[in-house]
């Protein structure tokens, strides 16, 4: 009695949750759409928050790093192609 009781509360939960979650589901899927239009327009409002630059103006943004190169690193080695 015991297994059927719990083979039987098994597939109650289950049938409960596909009813459940085709209902929720659109609510969440809103929810959802919502959140993510919210953060991707916040960066979209960022970027046109930014003062319009004047033709020919140039800014930099990033400094980018210089790399020094060492010239004592070696010997250079020609080789030949073997056939």
């Amino acid at each position: 009695m015991g297994l059927l009781r719990t083979i039987f509360i098994i597939v109650l939960v289950y049938y409960l949750f596909k009813v459940l979650s085709r209902i929720f589901a659109p609510f969440l899927m809103k929810f959802a759409v919502k959140k993510a239009e919210e953060r991707f327009g916040g960066q979209f409002q960022k970027q046109q928050q930014q003062p319009a630059k004047k033709e020919g103006e140039v800014t930099i943004d990033k400094i980018p790093n210089t790399r020094t190169s060492n010239k004592d690193v070696g010997d250079y080695v020609d080789y030949e192609e073997v056939d």
